[in-house]
């Protein structure tokens, strides 16, 4: 059986839930297991990934958070960051990564994206982590 490590961003907590609920019906309709890990923000999941995949417990990981564009260039910082820091683990040590960070500049386009009638990403992210997983099996990484 799978097993996955949700990594979640704390700081938008409905965007949050809504990312779950998508992941976890993936994951339930795979029969894989999960277990779901809470960062505060988007910029640390890539520290808890790296911490994630070193402890050997994991099959495969999905990243799940929101940034919405504020008044300063923090945004921009912690979306180019999380991704690149997510993308370098996923690269580096051959890790099954389903990334789902919603990088929106509003509520109403975060809503959208996190919704599970609409673009839901976390659903997405986990999709993705799975067929990564598939890849890594069949390549004998």
């Amino acid at each position: 059986m799978k097993r996955i490590l949700i990594i979640t961003a704390g700081f938008y907590k409905d965007y949050e839930q809504m990312l779950l609920q998508g992941a976890k019906a993936e994951l339930e309709k795979a029969s894989a297991t999960h277990e779901i890990l809470e960062v505060p923000g988007c910029f640390e999941i890539p520290a808890a990934l790296s911490m994630a995949i070193a402890s050997g417990k994991y099959d495969g990981f999905i990243a799940l958070g929101c940034v919405i564009r504020g008044e300063t260039t923090h945004y921009d910082y912690v979306c180019m960051e999380s991704a690149r820091g997510i993308n370098e683990l996923a690269i580096r040590h051959n890790a099954a990564v389903g990334f789902g960070l919603i990088t929106s500049e509003n509520d109403a386009q975060a809503l959208v994206r996190a919704d599970i009638k609409q673009k839901n990403v976390g659903g997405r992210a986990a999709i993705a982590c799975l067929a990564m997983l598939d890849i890594k099996n069949k390549m004998g990484a």
